[in-house]
């Protein structure tokens, strides 16, 4: 190896050592930095899955005292951390509380249910919306439905101006309510006795596209 090719090597040795001896010390940090980084990501991701973990035990043993009939279910919905488990939770309450025939109570749960959730916000609403029509207060029904236009929305809409006598909102209601809805559901026979029972009729060409 030639002297010219030694000295190089040398210097470029020097240099690089030089370098460390300046920037060592931030580039240890920078690496210190960024495996404590890594390390609190993974343990929030793990604290995480354990809180949630923990939610769900909670939900399924609220649920499996609802479904047993405990008197202290009520108490244990409200108990439970607000959020998608609490709003569940709740909609099982109610659920099994019309089945025992507290329609009151039922709709005092459902009133008490709160959520961001746009999707169970519609849950909820339709839900409370049926027993208000059977407790004789359709208006009501109507109010807390809005402007809401799924086929599910719709009929419950009709259930309501039925109600209400004005037979030929209903039937407008149920009509729409067929026209959004899957020809392979099994609600469609219903909602199609519905529109009779209401003096309508049933588009089959409709029914058949």
């Amino acid at each position: 190896m030639a002297l010219d090719d030694i000295l190089d090597e040398h210097e470029q040795s020097e240099r690089v050592q030089d370098w460390l001896r300046r920037n060592g010390a931030g580039l240890v940090g920078g690496v210190l930095l960024g495996l404590a980084a890594i390390g609190g990501w993974q343990w929030w991701e793990r604290d995480q899955d354990a809180r949630q973990s923990a939610a769900a035990d909670r939900y399924q043993a609220v649920v499996n005292g609802i479904e047993a009939g405990e008197a202290a279910a009520a108490g244990q919905v409200a108990a439970l951390e607000p959020g998608t488990f609490q709003v569940l939770a709740a909609l099982q309450l109610a659920a099994a509380q019309v089945e025992a025939g507290e329609s009151e109570a039922a709709v005092t749960t459902l009133r008490g249910i709160r959520s961001d959730n746009p999707a169970l916000q519609d849950v909820v609403a339709r839900r409370l919306a049926r027993l208000l029509i059977d407790a004789g207060e359709p208006t009501q029904a109507l109010e807390l439905l809005g402007t809401a236009d799924s086929p599910a929305a719709l009929e419950i809409r009709g259930d309501a101006q039925l109600a209400l006598g004005k037979a030929e909102l209903a039937r407008e209601a149920y009509t729409q309510a067929l026209a959004g809805m899957d020809v392979a559901s099994p609600q469609r026979g219903i909602l199609e006795l519905k529109l009779t029972d209401a003096g309508g009729s049933v588009d089959r060409t409709e029914a058949q596209s």
